[in-house]
């Protein structure tokens, strides 16, 4: 393996989640920023929760009501 190519691991990385849950993590970054963690996405907690980026769920919306029409 060539030396000096690979970037620094931080073993004791702080992950920030939008819902304010703060954990500790191994990463190449030495602190993160999501937007969703296992305590808030729907897939973990069994809560329907609509996670919309860029209006897409209105997007989508709109063309199924203008599809039953």
């Amino acid at each position: 393996m060539k030396k000096d190519i690979h970037p620094k691991y931080y073993k004791d990385a702080t992950v920030h989640c939008s819902c304010g849950k703060i954990f500790k993590t191994g990463a190449t970054k030495p602190e993160m920023h999501v937007e969703v963690c296992s305590a808030c996405h729907p897939f973990y907690t069994g809560q329907d929760k609509v996670i919309d980026t860029a209006g897409r769920v209105e997007k989508f919306k709109k063309r199924l009501a203008k599809a039953r029409r």
